[in-house]
């Protein structure tokens, strides 16, 4: 477990995890997750599945040496396929894109509304995630955010509830991190605003006529730099 490269990512997916039950982690690489978690007592099994084999044959063996085979298994799927309904209490994926993740979650949701809770850490394009919840009976009730290796990274914690956002901004950069004035997005909002303005001053400065989809980047990267102005104006 030593090699383990974002270990405060880690830590932050296991904090999340609160049902202390099966745990089904989709995706689930070296298997990490779920060993930590068992052997923290956090969950009291694991179900490690993987859509390739060699990944499930590194969490095979990752699994025995820690002693844990008893308790966790591993399960070749492709999302949630071969996870039963009411087999597990929380479903955890993290280490992929959202728009991937949103795609699991989309072919497997009659198994997603048999578990107590979803623990998600996107990679990229996490308002997809966040709208799918809304838009399928789920609630954001927890979000975290951590910075490792200069990399962001964000944790959402959901469980079935009615929820909405009125603010396309709060689906892009979360409402609970929002509200909380988490210091991590902070640090990302005021990286993006610095990195936006740059984008939009270099273009100010063209001389030569902009083409339409130019000037379309150019719209949308205003639009993300005054949501983040008023995000940051609201919570400094």
């Amino acid at each position: 477990m030593n090699n383990i490269k974002n270990k405060k990512r880690l830590e932050c997916i296991i904090s999340n995890v609160k049902s202390g039950g099966i745990v089904a982690d989709i995706g689930c690489d070296h298997a990490f997750t779920s060993i930590c978690l068992v052997k923290r007592g956090l969950a009291k099994g694991a179900i490690a599945m993987d859509i390739n084999i060699e990944p499930l044959k590194r969490a095979k063996a990752n699994i025995d040496k820690a002693g844990l085979s008893h308790c966790i298994l591993t399960r070749l799927s492709d999302g949630v396929k071969e996870l039963k309904e009411g087999e597990a209490n929380t479903i955890l994926i993290s280490g992929m894109g959202g728009a991937l993740i949103t795609d699991i979650l989309i072919k497997g949701i009659a198994t997603l509304k048999t578990a107590e809770e979803l623990v998600l850490s996107p990679q990229s394009e996490i308002y997809l995630v966040r709208h799918f919840l809304h838009e399928n009976g789920f609630m954001v009730i927890h979000e975290d955010m951590v910075k490792e290796h200069g990399k962001f990274y964000t944790v959402i914690r959901a469980v079935k509830g009615k929820e909405h956002y009125k603010d396309e901004a709060e689906y892009i950069y979360g409402r609970y991190l929002i509200n909380s004035k988490n210091q991590v997005l902070m640090e990302f909002l005021i990286k993006e605003q610095t990195r936006i303005k740059s984008v939009l001053d270099a273009f100010a400065k063209q001389e030569n006529p902009k083409s339409t989809v130019q000037e379309k980047r150019m719209g949308t990267l205003l639009k993300e730099y005054n949501m983040i102005k008023s995000i940051l104006y609201k919570t400094g």
